[in-house]
């Protein structure tokens, strides 16, 4: 998946496909893309701490069988002196932290980010809660849309799902801004659907791609 910020030419080509989905709806449409949702080091600093000392107590027992003994003390400055090496390079090296820790907390914080900016961006306060958040992290491999309440009971979530799959297909192949457009077209043609563009309506949220 991409990690590359995307150009000033990709930014205007997504700012062009949300006015020109909005202009056939009165729904709002913002685009948000994060580079990753958390930064792991507690998370992963936990799952290796825990993989020690669970694999240092294994290797205590199997040289007591062996016949060879190993004092309490030593085995736990071992162990301590172990989670420091440990701690010393996921802090160095930010990239490994991810690798270490389950999809489902992954997932979980990408969620938690996405709502966020849901709400951080004012996506939540439309005048008719007509706004959609494109929401994609990178380093998680995930994506999502958040609809608010408006749109959510007349738009079913598969609809939804397929709008998440043309995102992720884009940005595995490096191609996330056509991603964006693609998504924002479909998105559009789905709100013009039940939330034709009024005489009264006007634009209530800004039409760039915020990269966190």
């Amino acid at each position: 998946m991409t990690t590359r910020s995307m150009t000033q030419k990709e930014h205007a080509l997504i700012a062009a496909a949300v006015r020109e989905a909005e202009a056939r709806t009165s729904g709002e449409i913002y685009c948000v893309v994060a580079r990753a949702s958390d930064s792991y080091l507690f998370p992963a600093a936990f799952f290796v701490t825990v993989a020690i000392v669970t694999l240092s107590l294994f290797v205590s027992l199997a040289l007591h069988h062996w016949w060879f003994d190993v004092r309490p003390a030593t085995l736990a400055l071992a162990q301590l002196l172990a989670i420091a090496c440990a701690l010393v390079v996921l802090w160095f090296f930010p990239a490994l932290r991810i690798r270490l820790v389950p999809k489902r907390l992954q997932f979980r914080r990408a969620h938690e980010n996405a709502l966020k900016q849901f709400f951080a961006r004012n996506v939540h306060i439309t005048t008719a809660r007509t706004g959609v958040l494109l929401f994609v992290s990178l380093a998680e491999h995930y994506a999502e849309v958040v609809a608010d309440a408006g749109i959510n009971r007349r738009v079913d979530q598969v609809a939804w799902n397929d709008v998440v799959a043309m995102l992720l297909d884009h940005a595995r192949r490096g191609d996330l801004a056509n991603g964006f457009v693609a998504a924002v077209g479909s998105v559009g043609s789905l709100l013009a659907q039940h939330f034709p563009v009024g005489e009264a309506d006007f634009n209530e949220l800004d039409d760039h791609v915020v990269e966190l």
